[in-house]
């Protein structure tokens, strides 16, 4: 009889054990996501919402102007971290620029996004990030995603998809 709680015991810790091991995985291999969208929903906590609408929408013209940026041939190409760093740095200067010039514009006192919809448009901006990081910026010469992720990111077919899921998101969420 005591042979047997001991075993069960066993059992139970053995089961324990790998739950919180398997929940561990998913988890780190979905923490970029996790980061970006804790950013995110931090961001429009703290600063507001009208901001992250602000900054989904600067994303967007940013993209417009940096795939037609005349002087990309100008940007450094080696070492892969110098060219990441260098066109992400580019990008940002664009956000950051958009970002002031629809926050000035755009946000309204009047828009209502709700606890679920901050959530959903947190992951939301993080994934169009991601999608942008798989397609556009040469991160793959300096960082490897996991499996997981690269199953959701990497497919070419997914690109569209992840580009117009926060302008739908911002369609049907905001309000």
């Amino acid at each position: 009889m005591a042979m047997t709680a001991v075993q069960g015991l066993a059992q139970v810790n053995e089961l324990a054990t790998r739950s919180a091991l398997s929940a561990w995985n998913v988890a780190s291999d979905f923490l970029i996501i996790i980061i970006l969208l804790s950013a995110f929903f931090l961001f429009a906590w703290y600063i507001g919402r009208g901001q992250l609408v602000a900054i989904l929408l600067a994303f967007y013209t940013a993209y417009a102007l940096y795939v037609s940026f005349p002087y990309q041939s100008y940007l450094p190409t080696a070492p892969a971290l110098t060219a990441l760093l260098a066109q992400i740095i580019l990008y940002g200067a664009l956000v950051l620029i958009f970002y002031i010039i629809l926050r000035r514009v755009v946000v309204s006192d009047f828009l209502y996004v709700g606890i679920f919809g901050l959530i959903a448009l947190s992951f939301l901006g993080a994934a169009f990030l991601i999608a942008l990081a798989y397609h556009v910026f040469p991160v793959a010469d300096v960082y490897h995603f996991t499996p997981p992720i690269d199953m959701l990111f990497a497919p070419a077919k997914y690109f569209w998809w992840w580009f117009v899921a926060p302008a739908i998101g911002l369609f049907f969420l905001a309000r």
